[in-house]
């Protein structure tokens, strides 16, 4: 039987009553809308061929080649995209003083551009490149620029693109295709400034979202499957340590047993609705909404 959107919306918005800071972790799941597609589907496995890890591109010139070719016909997805609903109903209950700490595994910026402040990028950036040895900093945009200069031929190719801004391409030939290297150092990899698979996220942002989970009342998950540990650790902490757990998600995730609320619903739509009827408690009766 399908769950009836009216008590889903009700149930999310008791535990937001209820637990006045939150703890906020996000996933792809709240981009969809923006026209930016998600990892997996509902059982949780992927939909698409998983990114390419961090040994991998460190590894092989080939697979930059490959990496920055698709790069250069998939990013404009991620750059041409704005906020959706999840993200602009999120950014109104941290102004409402409802969120201590938004985590997010994405790496597109929209929470920011919603107007979110207290975020954590888990994963970095997308718009940003580094540079592997000496450090520098370049915004991706500079490098895509220099790459449509040294390999126009690309600019013409369209294709299904994925959550990170990777395009479909297989079948081409990569062989060709021109990467520089770092200007500043002139041997460096630019690699762009995000947490690949198979990498760490720094140590530094990772306390700060520990430490921000452990000052927060509960936790709430938001269009995230949880299949990577390095999002599943903080559900896990937070049940370790008491902590109630809802989630708004389509699909399994790998916290199912941990959550004391979990919602299979649209996630903008959901968030929208949740907000509105929190407005609504709030006007009715100002002073059980505790403002």
């Amino acid at each position: 039987m399908p769950e009836d959107p009216t008590l889903s919306i009700e149930a999310l918005a008791a535990f937001v009553d209820a637990h006045p800071r939150l703890f906020v972790l996000t996933g792809a799941g709240v981009s969809t809308d923006s026209g930016i597609p998600d990892y997996r589907d509902a059982r949780g496995d992927w939909k698409r061929p998983p990114p390419v890890s961090h040994q991998a591109f460190m590894g092989s010139a080939a697979v930059r080649r490959r990496y920055w070719a698709r790069s250069l016909v998939g990013f404009r997805a991620l750059a041409g995209a704005h906020p959706g609903p999840a993200h602009i109903a999120l950014a109104t209950l941290e102004r409402q003083g409802r969120i201590v700490r938004l985590v997010t595994q994405n790496v597109d910026g929209l929470h920011q551009r919603a107007g979110s402040r207290w975020v954590t990028d888990l994963h970095g950036q997308a718009d940003v490149v580094k540079c592997m040895n000496c450090g520098a900093t370049l915004m991706r945009h500079a490098l895509h620029d220099e790459l449509a200069r040294r390999n126009p031929q690309w600019l013409s190719l369209s294709a299904e693109v994925g959550p990170d801004g990777d395009a479909d391409l297989d079948g081409h030939d990569f062989s060709n295709f021109e990467v520089p290297a770092c200007q500043r150092c002139r041997v460096g990899i630019l690699k762009p400034d995000v947490v690949f698979f198979g990498d760490n996220v720094p140590k530094a942002r990772s306390e700060t979202a520990f430490a921000a989970l452990d000052e927060a009342s509960a936790m709430l998950v938001v269009g995230s499957s949880l299949m990577v540990y390095s999002g599943f650790r903080f559900a896990r902490h937070a049940a370790a340590n008491g902590k109630p757990i809802a989630c708004l998600n389509l699909g399994a995730t790998r916290a199912d047993a941990l959550y004391d609320i979990k919602v299979s619903a649209a996630i903008g739509p959901t968030l929208t609705a949740m907000v509105d009827h929190l407005d609504g408690r709030k006007r009715q009766n100002p002073a059980e909404a505790g403002f």
